[in-house]
């Protein structure tokens, strides 16, 4: 009778482990669908791509952009306000399944995570108070200005990499800052020289903030970068299924739209 139930007991034991083996885990992207809900990460601190409005609502370009996207994957959008510098972590870690925050795609970031197509562009620029006359057309001639950027951006990088890893401009020259108005009243206060920023963000912040100008310096490596939606890496599933709305919208005319709206409207 013992050696009957055993022999039992292993059989259901065994059919267990082959149930188990036979059923591989479910994707990333399967488990979003599932829960139908996407979490989404996002820096509202960049205007018109992300911010809040007089109202304490969260909008922008990329809001728009993400809302739609979830509606067309039939997904219940979550976006989460955080720090920039700590969205590539966030998304590591499992803790969102996306950010949304005009993030250029960069070599270094494509080693964490992954990217989608690209919807826009964006290009590095400084921001100077309208009194500034001096000329800066290279990297070298803004060396012996004191700069701010955003950590974490790709202006943060290229100031690192490029002038002081090259021993051009020493480490207290620069400032970096959690959030870009907190660059621009420094600038305005006279505590740095010059603010390093998207080009986009960087017009909104002069118009918004006054006494403040743009200029463009001439360096390739400035020059106009896509911005992209980042996912998971490895996610291929999760990627093709934005892409292929990303797609739908360009040509829909739904992105122009965006534009208009947000950065147009705004005198960009």
């Amino acid at each position: 009778m013992k050696r009957i139930f055993w022999v039992l007991l292993w059989i259901v034991s065994l059919l267990a482990m082959v149930s188990c083996g036979s059923s591989a885990p479910a994707s990333h992207f399967d488990q979003v669908t599932k829960n139908g809900k996407i979490v989404v990460g996002t820096s509202a601190d960049f205007a018109p791509f992300e911010y809040m409005d007089e109202n304490g609502n969260l909008t922008g370009f990329d809001i728009d952009l993400i809302r739609e996207i979830g509606k067309r994957l039939k997904l219940e959008v979550q976006i989460d306000d955080m720090p920039f510098d700590s969205l590539l972590a966030a998304v590591q870690e499992g803790k969102i399944d996306l950010i949304i925050a005009g993030m250029n795609y960069t070599e270094e970031r494509d080693q964490k995570v992954d990217f989608t197509d690209p919807y826009y562009s964006s290009e590095t620029v400084l921001l100077v108070v309208e009194s500034f006359s001096d000329q800066l057309n290279t990297s070298e001639d803004i060396t012996k200005y004191r700069l701010g950027t955003q950590i974490g951006t790709t202006a943060d990088t290229w100031i690192t990499e490029s002038l002081i890893k090259t021993g051009m401009m020493e480490e207290e020259q620069l400032f970096r800052y959690e959030r870009p108005e907190q660059g621009g009243l420094d600038l305005k206060a006279g505590r740095i020289d010059a603010y390093a920023i998207d080009d986009i963000p960087a017009a909104n912040i002069a118009r918004e903030m006054g006494g403040l100008k743009v200029i463009r310096l001439n360096e390739e490596s400035l020059e106009a970068k896509p911005m992209n939606i980042v996912v998971p890496e490895g996610d291929t599933e999760l990627a093709q299924a934005i892409n292929k709305v990303l797609a739908d919208l360009e040509k829909e005319g739904f992105l122009k739209q965006l534009e208009e709206e947000y950065i147009f409207s705004a005198g960009q």
